[in-house]
């Protein structure tokens, strides 16, 4: 029991200091943008009191829950401590170093200052843009190296909190192959990026065979270099754009994907959604993770209708009010559920049994 205690107290501890950490580097860069470049600050008013009252004890809700899933085994609650700390305090400098680069493309509203020797003709239009701002877009090493810990400090330390949400109804959904053993089972994480969300599943699942699709190569080396060189069974990752997968139709137990749709025009959403359709099993499972929607969330309407002002999103605005159950259901999908975490949502849907 005490041990439990000491074990709880050092989570809670941990996620208050990341917190702490996120809220001083958005406060302090703020001011210093502020200060250098003041014509690249966003119009928005202050946040009030209550909305911070309000998101804290969302905050602390999704803290509750994600001990209390690491309690009920659905994780090991080593998972709870697992990040690269050491990768990302000496990545930290460069997170500084690369703030007068961003805050100049906001300024100037540059939005295609990608590497010239991206071969533009291979990707979709959409995906030729610095999403927030940030050097490189999705298509070079630097990016890659500092998207993670850019995660954490938008988050204030939860990121991994709220992708821990697929890992409940994943394992609720591959109960329907209970006649398998797990090491025949398949799962597809959906623009797996960096592997944060795959390193999570395996850790919940750990014979399953797990499979990754981006569309960056740099953000695969990254991936590749997180899953494949820490032991464990080879995660086998292909470059590839969610629209029209490499897989065979019916291939897959169980598809995730994480971050992805709100970053889509709202066409490409679905043409993603009726592929995992396709390559999904009959009685397969989908669950998604994303922003919370004005729909679900109107109190914190503010936060979200500020979050495309600050960042480059060009695609958010329209994804608030998008009907993601709907367009589960047009790709034909079944039994679809959905529920908020502090500001991820997440939707649960079934492959029907022919």
């Amino acid at each position: 029991m005490a041990e439990k205690s000491l074990t709880k107290i050092a989570y809670q501890t941990l996620q208050q200091g990341k917190s702490i950490a996120g809220l001083a580097h958005k406060q302090l860069s703020t001011k210093l943008m502020e200060l250098l470049v003041p014509a690249a600050m966003p119009e928005v008013d202050p946040t009030s009191p209550d909305l911070l009252n309000e998101l804290r004890h969302s905050m602390a809700s999704l803290e509750k829950l994600d001990w209390e899933e690491a309690e009920q085994g659905i994780y090991p609650k080593s998972q709870l401590f697992d990040s690269p700390w050491f990768d990302w305090a000496t990545r930290y400098p460069l997170v500084w170093l690369d703030l007068p680069s961003t805050w100049a493309r906001r300024k100037d509203r540059k939005t295609r200052d990608i590497p010239s020797n991206i071969n533009e003709k291979v990707y979709p239009d959409y995906y030729l843009q610095n999403f927030h701002h940030q050097t490189d877009g999705y298509f070079s090493d630097h990016s890659a190296q500092l998207y993670d810990i850019q995660v954490e400090i938008l988050f204030n330390g939860t990121a991994d909190s709220m992708r821990r949400r697929i890992l409940a109804p994943l394992k609720r959904g591959l109960k329907r192959f209970s006649e398998r053993p797990y090491s025949d089972l398949k799962i597809l994480d959906v623009a797996t990026g960096t592997g944060r969300a795959l390193k999570q599943i395996r850790g919940a699942l750990p014979k399953v065979q797990l499979l990754g699709i981006d569309l960056s190569s740099a953000y695969l080396r990254k991936a590749s270099h997180y899953l494949n060189n820490s032991g464990g069974d080879f995660v086998q990752l292909v470059r590839g754009n969610a629209e029209n997968m490499s897989f065979e139709n019916e291939s897959m137990h169980a598809i995730s994907c994480v971050f992805l749709l709100h970053e889509l025009p709202p066409n490409a959403r679905q043409n993603v959604l009726n592929e995992c359709w396709r390559v999904l099993k009959p009685g397969g499972i989908i669950v998604l993770a994303d922003s919370i929607q004005i729909a679900d969330s109107p109190q914190f309407s503010k936060v979200l209708e500020d979050f495309h002002k600050v960042f480059h999103e060009p695609y958010y605005k329209h994804y608030l009010t998008d009907d993601i159950d709907t367009r589960l259901i047009n790709s034909k999908f079944e039994s679809v559920t959905s529920q908020s975490h502090f500001m991820t949502r997440i939707w649960v849907a079934n492959k029907p049994i022919r």
